[in-house]
């Protein structure tokens, strides 16, 4: 079986392994009592926070180990709003965030703060320009991931942080996926990140929050780790999470050089080997073992049944292989196709030989998966019409209300040509998957996406035949 879902949860490495077995010895006792074996976890403790904070690039008494990333992110939003609510009570984010990041910012504005998303470009990149713009006097934080956890996108962070700065706003970034690979570049101000990304053991999160950062500490007051994760210190997986931290950290470069090599492999190979086919993301400016893209006419969780026979873990965005049945919003913000998306991010270690089965099981996997969809095999060839338009009233309706991803693209796929150049299909939907896909569509097809209209059920989705 090949694991090709990395940016998920990394497999456990050797060294975490190591280190947490050799601390269930020595770390099991109260880190905040004086006899020996108190004495013996609190070593235990500093030394793994002092070996995370020189990963990281802070000082071991700015860094907290809380229960997981998603903690870390709310309890550094809210300690950072919180310590700054006599500034505003003004939250930026991206539109492309994890979704801790984003469940926080829906907390805060239904507490009566306001948010400002910023949007993101088709390779999931923001502006720095949009960033500060958007700084206004009552901002209390702005947030930016490091890299994002679906396409791999590296971000501007630096750029970012430059503007925070210069209004006097704290930035925090989450670099859950980044920080295995290297330090955040940048003045930030905070930073979260999880150990199940890199290697180590579930259950540990790192909280760094730079001194001279206002922040105040939400919840009841405890005691542990400066009072900002409450609770008895998990010291074995502490111990384990930051030896695995810089083991990951120690290879990186030569891992990255080998794992770009294999994800430009798939990059180029796949548009090769299967028609119809979205690579998205940035080319240049992304993680190392991150390629994600998706397929035309395919629905995403039987792909993802086909490669999982086929032994492949693969992981996807897909509204289909979702239980809210709407695309992921990283991909919704890019504008990209949604339907039949696969990501594939790769752990270290994986060998070249796996790449290239993938490669060559692909194929067939996305062909047996548009035949049992009735899928169109080709593009469809332009019709001999005339050139003139109808009229509103003649054009041609497709009825998709009650069916799924990817059935309204192909329904629409299969009748663009009986309609004359210039004249207009109407495809009636209530997937929300399809207001995605559907322009995805006619941009990869040349054809014209008009808009939406209201309909009596669900959306209309208006087409015009451009070639």
């Amino acid at each position: 079986m090949s694991y090709f879902d990395a940016a998920s949860a990394a497999p456990l490495h050797p060294v975490a392994r190591q280190a947490l077995q050799a601390s269930l010895d020595e770390g099991w006792a109260d880190p905040a009592r004086l006899y020996r074996e108190g004495r013996r976890a609190r070593l235990l403790l500093d030394a793994a926070r002092e070996a995370a904070a020189e990963v990281v690039g802070c000082r071991p008494d700015e860094l907290t180990f809380t229960s997981s990333g998603t903690r870390a992110v709310h309890s550094g939003i809210e300690g950072a709003l919180a310590g700054r609510r006599r500034v505003g009570r003004h939250l930026i984010v991206s539109a492309v965030e994890h979704s801790s990041v984003l469940h926080s910012a829906e907390v805060h504005e239904a507490a009566g703060g306001s948010v400002t998303t910023i949007p993101v470009d088709r390779t999931a990149a923001v502006s720095p320009s949009s960033y500060a713009t958007a700084l206004r006097p009552d901002t209390a934080l702005a947030c930016l991931q490091s890299a994002n956890h679906e396409v791999g996108t590296e971000q501007p962070v630096a750029a970012v942080a430059e503007a925070c700065r210069a209004a006097g706003v704290p930035l925090l970034v989450d670099a859950a996926q980044s920080l295995p690979w290297g330090r955040v570049e940048g003045d930030w101000s905070l930073l979260t990140a999880s150990a199940h990304k890199w290697g180590g053991p579930s259950g540990v999160g790192l909280l760094a929050v730079r001194k001279g950062v206002r922040f105040a500490p939400q919840g009841p007051v405890d005691e542990r780790e400066s009072g900002r994760a409450p609770g008895f210190e998990n010291i074995p997986a502490i111990v384990a999470a930051a030896a695995s931290l810089r083991a990951v950290r120690a290879q990186a470069a030569v891992e990255a050089a080998r794992l770009r090599e294999l994800t430009e492999r798939i990059r180029v190979r796949v548009p090769e080997l299967v028609p119809d086919v979205e690579v998205v993301g940035d080319g240049m400016r992304r993680l190392p073992g991150i390629v994600t893209f998706s397929c035309l006419y395919v629905d995403g969780e039987t792909l993802l049944h086909e490669l999982d026979r086929a032994g492949f873990s693969v992981s996807s965005g897909s509204s289909c292989t979702s239980s809210t049945l709407t695309p992921s919003h990283v991909l919704k913000a890019m504008g990209v196709l949604s339907e039949g998306n696969v990501r594939v991010s790769l752990p270290p270690g994986t060998p070249s030989e796996d790449v290239d089965r993938f490669l060559s099981v692909l194929p067939g996997a996305v062909s047996d998966v548009r035949e049992k969809l009735g899928a169109p095999t080709a593009p469809t060839p332009a019709s001999p019409s005339p050139l003139s338009s109808p009229s509103p009233s003649d054009a041609l309706v497709v009825n998709a209300l009650g069916k799924l991803c990817p059935i309204p693209v192909i329904e629409l796929a299969k009748v663009i040509g009986d309609v004359p150049v210039g004249g207009t299909v109407r495809v009636l939907s209530d997937d929300e998957a399809a207001r995605l896909d559907i322009p995805a569509w006619c941009e990869m097809r040349g054809q014209e996406f008009v808009g939406e209209e209201a309909a009596e059920r669900g959306v209309a989705y208006v087409v015009r035949r451009a070639v």
